[in-house]
């Protein structure tokens, strides 16, 4: 179980997402870069890599700064098996859709987790 003093210093959302995604979440204030350099925003394009998606991602979700991560479904899709291995509650994952391409929440891991606790 993770200690209040510990989740005091999550103050951070990170995105992974196509152009215009992470274009609206950084007009809406979400962007952030250390005195490091190190982002908490990551654009996919159809020529990233998925090693690149993966290394985001495992980046993500091990900072401690960090307390939600978003990412487009069609982006989580490229690293599901990644994704679906996620079984931490901080930082939370949240898979949103994009302008292009809709939300499907037969993919959605979390909301399948949830219906298999909940015995659906």
């Amino acid at each position: 179980m993770t200690s209040m003093v510990g989740m005091k210093d999550r103050v951070l959302m990170a995105t992974i997402g196509d152009e215009d995604t992470i274009t609206g979440l950084l007009l809406a204030g979400t962007g952030h870069i250390d005195p490091k350099g190190k982002k908490n925003f990551t654009v996919v394009t159809s020529k990233t890599p998925v090693s690149t998606i993966e290394a985001a991602f495992t980046e993500y979700t091990e900072r401690a700064d960090i307390a939600v991560v978003l990412i487009n479904q069609h982006v989580a899709d490229q690293i599901r098996p990644l994704v679906e291995k996620y079984q931490q509650a901080f930082p939370a994952l949240l898979e949103i859709p994009s302008k292009d391409h809709p939300y499907d929440p037969s993919k959605d891991s979390v909301l399948k987790r949830v219906k298999k606790l909940s015995g659906e």
